[in-house]
């Protein structure tokens, strides 16, 4: 279930579109995205690099830079530690070249998702050591890693942290929070507290390029990892707005004339135009494809991609990172429809589990561990629920869950950390390790204690303007492009229309996934209305509401039936003509 709300955020729309040149409904859409004062619309509309945040604002910024200087000075060595997501591998990426360019003696290592797990691990600092590594730079990871970081420092290491996840804490005898940080020596993390950055919603990569640009960087190296930065802040799924709208925005731009000979040869690989390249190819194609090496292979293959120089050794990387990609495509479908059957049948192997289950914990002891969390969320688009998908390891039980907005993921789990070997997270994500016989004692707790309502578990459809098919010009199409990127934190902008009138529509497609629509606006024009969602359910939608008349408008041109819908506007152009189609996303 779903239910419709428009957007009701009041300003003075006409103020700001005189001042800004836009049309007041553009002026209204940017309000619904919290934007609120002049300066507020300026930088979402024009912001450049020139507002960006001062990398010094981070806490303990300062002292990590000296520490840096001195090792270098002394020609001592440095190893940089990532992650083997998309984040930690451009972070990597980010810091080897930066630091290089600085003249640092540098190397880097990615802990394998299989041997090692998530994070620092005793044979990273050990080996560091035979290496004679006399300090350790963290990207994307470290925060959590307090045991491991005073190992390094027994064993003469010093260690910087530059991360962005949710600091451990514990709670005090007084019920407050109380954080616990590792003994490096500098921690950079936006979210320790007294950390003054204004913005706390970058990913690691930017953390990263900060510290590099803090670090005295050059601007033509800054410019050359602002790529991998943006690159990182979509496949994090970071909310786009504030400091990461811009970031993206001006990183989009150096990518679509990118001199990085890997991802040059990825997006030909995928049959990507660099100069049409947006934020969709980086988080539904590309992204997924740098993934792929750290969840069935290794993740230094995409770092290896990001730092190739010969043409011929990228196309042959990028290949193999999309054919990775396909088999982990084929692997997620399996694990997707062994999930649907345990919910549906309503039992698992440890215990009863079903849809009366608010937070669904389903162990899946076949399914690749390293897509655990894409199936989580799979699952939870289904169901609308919070989603824990285990599966089995060597020794142990590996898991990744996936929220909704009215549940605080990292802080449930926090609550029950006994029963973990080891776990770490955020308030939409988290991953953990636990035995096998505390699977059904973990989902029990998370159930008993779980405080959802039944409303928590409806969508909400946001709408920005309620809007008329034919008020809809090719001039505000054209507007909507300066909202641009898109992504998490600012989506499409949402226009509905109630009792569009439907005279005949159209299955297309090998699968017959998609709808044309024949529609007719209030005054008798036509014009071609889409959808791309689940075609079969639609279908049902309106031979249940319209009966026999639903299903004709499938086979022939009726007087046509009415229902309302949410929609987003395209100019699409053929052999030189210009039409406008309407993109469906919601219907009732």
């Amino acid at each position: 279930m779903s239910n419709w709300f428009v957007i009701a955020k009041g300003a003075d729309f006409q103020k700001f579109a005189e001042e800004f040149q836009i049309s007041p409904i553009l002026a209204r859409i940017i309000r619904n995205r919290e934007i609120l004062t002049e300066e507020d619309y300026r930088k979402y509309l024009y912001g450049t690099r020139k507002d960006f945040y001062d990398p010094f604002l981070m806490k303990n910024m300062q002292e990590a830079v000296g520490l840096l200087q001195q090792t270098i000075e002394k020609h001592q060595k440095i190893r940089v530690i990532g992650d083997y997501d998309a984040d930690g591998i451009c972070s990597c990426y980010i810091l080897y070249h930066g630091l290089r360019s600085l003249g640092a003696d540098v190397d880097t290592e990615i802990p394998h998702r299989m041997k090692d797990g998530y994070g620092l691990n005793e044979r990273l600092i050990t080996e560091a050591k035979e290496a004679g590594i006399d300090l350790i730079i963290t990207c994307d990871n470290g925060i959590a890693a307090k045991e491991q970081i005073e190992l390094a420092g027994t064993l003469g290491i010093r260690t910087i942290i530059t991360d962005h996840h949710e600091v451990p804490f514990e709670i005090g005898e007084d019920g407050k929070k109380k954080q616990i940080l590792p003994c490096a020596d500098a921690v950079i993390d936006p979210k320790q507290d007294g950390c003054r950055y204004p913005f706390k919603g970058i990913c690691g990569a930017v953390v990263a390029w900060k510290f590099l640009q803090a670090a005295g960087a050059a601007e033509e190296v800054l410019n050359e990892c602002l790529e991998p930065a943006a690159f990182a802040t979509v496949c994090d799924v970071m909310e786009l707005r504030e400091e990461n709208r811009i970031l993206v925005k001006e990183g989009l731009k150096e990518m679509r004339h990118t001199k990085n000979v890997g991802l040059k040869a990825l997006m030909d690989v995928c049959d990507i135009s660099p100069e049409k390249l947006d934020v969709y190819h980086i988080g539904f194609i590309l992204g997924p494809c740098m993934n792929a090496t750290g969840r069935l292979e290794s993740a230094k293959m995409a770092l290896q991609l990001w730092q190739c120089e010969k043409r011929e050794e990228a196309v042959i990387l990028a290949a193999e990172l999309k054919g990775l990609n396909d088999s982990r495509k084929e692997m997620t479908e399996f694990g997707v429809t062994e999930a649907i059957r345990i919910i549906e049948e309503g039992k698992t192997e440890n215990g009863k589990q079903g849809r009366e289950d608010k937070v669904l914990v389903l162990y899946l002891p076949e399914c690749h561990e390293s897509i655990a969390g894409i199936v989580a969320g799979r699952i939870r688009e289904r169901y609308g629920r919070p989603v824990f998908v285990l599966t089995k390891s060597e020794d142990t039980v590996k898991g990744s869950g996936r929220s909704i907005e009215a549940y605080d993921m990292y802080a449930a789990i926090s609550e029950c950390k006994e029963l973990f070997i080891k776990y770490g997270g955020h308030r939409m994500a988290a991953g953990l390790s636990l035995p096998e016989e505390n699977v059904s004692l973990f989902r029990q707790y998370l159930n008993e204690h779980c405080q959802l309502r039944e409303a928590d578990f409806e969508s909400k459809v946001l709408i920005d303007v309620p809007l008329p098919l034919s008020q809809m010009t090719e001039q505000l199409i054209g507007e909507l492009k300066l909202l641009e990127p898109f992504g998490m934190g600012n989506s499409k902008p949402v226009f509905a229309q109630k009792d569009i009138c439907v005279r005949r529509a159209f299955l297309l497609g090998k699968n017959k996934n998609v709808i044309r629509f024949q529609a007719m606006d209030e005054g008798g024009k036509f014009m071609e209305m889409v959808y791309f969602g689940d075609t079969a359910e639609l279908k049902e939608f309106l031979i249940r509401r319209f009966g026999s008349k639903g299903d004709d408008i499938f086979y022939k041109e009726t007087e046509g039936v009415q229902f309302s819908a949410t929609y987003y506007p395209l100019i699409q152009e053929y052999r030189g003509k210009r039409t406008l189609q309407i993109v469906m996303t919601n219907y009732c």
